[in-house]
């Protein structure tokens, strides 16, 4: 590829953003202003997610009315650049863009020796902004070649609160109106999902997020990491995508579809996470071994995806609420990464569906059930809550109705019964740190 290709590339790439951030409707992200202060701080700055899900706005609204270039490495023109080849990008941005003090290197683990480039442009004194969308492949080689230089934040498809933004919702959720209102809504967010395209428009949902899903499958995964027996690994994606809400095991796979090892089974699972479609999380135990040993529990990206790929019926409200339950949970984790998650289950078949824990401490305890009257709640949801709260040492429990709110103490111990709308509209911290009474 020539100086003068590259040149162009860049040019049509710059009028492309600029037609878009000042033609398109655009929404402030939640999490802009806890990254604002890195902004100008000379670490690299990288946003991970999964395709689609809005990280390339989120850092151009980062960036602001600063001076910066970027370049979108997922253009099919720069899909045979090389380590060779990044030289002459970076002449062409200084003659596109003049003198550069940012840079936004969009997708960037598409080129091989992207991480030694970026440690050229550090030492140049330029602010450096990185976008991708492969967990592992970022990560690795930021710890391998920029170590303590970079801070690193994952961005997911949009929130319910964010939703309802794009959606200029403004009833009072203190109102009957109000609250019949918000319930109406969070029932079309577990259908349309919170990818930002589907967002803006609802109707396109199962093409989009067929084709979406159809991509990452097909050149982020399979191309990438040359997956040799494609229709296995197609198989066992969207079965596990269907399972969500659920728990695996990796021997479980391998004898559903014929994988010759266990290892193969985790690797393939580790293959999704990294290209965030699903993620899991593992039993909470002291002891190590049990946690290795236990089965994981998987969640997927986006209940819109779910509804659009599953293989079975996804009427289950109970496993949709608690999907979305966790997505909220792991939005907050991104904030605070000292934050872990954790399933629990004892032998006496006792299950609570999130354990919080930071540091030391298990700072609460999460249930989630569809219900929306006390005659519908199981008592064994509870049960597990007190068992939990017994062995844990742990008072903060938390059930996730669908409409069910208020408190119960039983065995000298309260319990929230807290609405999923509710819920969703505050951070979880908030829920997190308050104590029932």
């Amino acid at each position: 590829m020539n100086k003068g290709s590259i040149k162009t590339i860049i040019s049509d790439q710059r009028k492309e953003k600029e037609y878009a951030l000042q033609r398109e409707r655009i929404i402030d992200r939640e999490q802009r202003p806890s990254w604002e202060r890195f902004t100008d701080s000379p670490s690299v700055k990288v946003t991970m997610g999964v395709r689609r899900s809005g990280k390339t706005v989120f850092t151009h609204l980062l960036l602001g009315q600063r001076n910066y270039g970027f370049v979108n490495f997922d253009d099919e023109r720069l899909a045979f650049l090389d380590r060779e080849g990044l030289n002459d990008l970076l002449e062409g941005l200084y003659e596109v863009y003049g003198e550069l003090d940012y840079l936004l290197l969009d997708e960037i683990q598409n080129v091989t020796g992207w991480e030694l480039f970026v440690n050229r442009l550090l030492r140049r004194g330029i602010r450096v902004f990185v976008t991708g969308s492969n967990a592992n492949l970022l990560s690795r080689e930021l710890s391998t070649h920029l170590t303590g230089r970079f801070v690193q934040m994952e961005l997911l498809p949009f929130s319910f609160r964010e939703f309802l933004l794009w959606r200029g919702f403004e009833e009072d959720e203190t109102t009957t109106k109000g609250r019949a209102m918000l319930k109406r809504q969070l029932t079309e967010y577990t259908k349309i999902g919170g990818f930002p395209e589907v967002v803006r428009a609802p109707e396109l949902r199962n093409t989009y997020l067929s084709n979406l899903y159809s991509s990452i499958i097909a050149k982020d995964i399979i191309a990438r990491h040359r997956i040799r027996y494609v229709r296995t690994f197609r198989e066992m994606a969207a079965n596990i995508i269907s399972n969500f809400s659920n728990y695996i095991t990796y021997n479980k796979l391998k004898n559903v579809h014929g994988l010759k090892s266990v290892h193969t089974a985790k690797n393939y699972v580790d293959l999704l996470t990294e290209a965030y479609l699903v993620f899991t999380i593992d039993k909470y135990s002291p002891k190590p071994r049990e946690i290795v040993n236990s089965p994981k529990k998987v969640y997927a990206i986006d209940t819109g995806l779910i509804d659009t790929i599953a293989l079975s019926s996804t009427e289950n409200r109970g496993r949709i609420i608690e999907n979305l339950a966790f997505l909220e949970l792991l939005r907050w984790r991104s904030l605070n990464p000292s934050v872990e998650i954790y399933y629990w289950k004892d032998y006496q078949g006792h299950e609570i569906d999130f354990v919080i824990k930071k540091g030391p401490e298990v700072t609460g305890l999460i249930q989630v059930t569809y219900v929306s009257g006390m005659d519908e709640l199981e008592k064994r949801e509870l049960r597990s809550l007190l068992k939990g709260s017994e062995l844990l040492g742990c008072k903060n429990l938390i059930l996730i109705t669908w409409d069910l709110e208020g408190r119960q103490t039983m065995d000298g111990r309260g319990i929230r019964f807290v609405p999923l709308w509710k819920w969703l509209l505050k951070a979880p911290m908030e829920w997190n740190h308050q104590q029932p009474g």
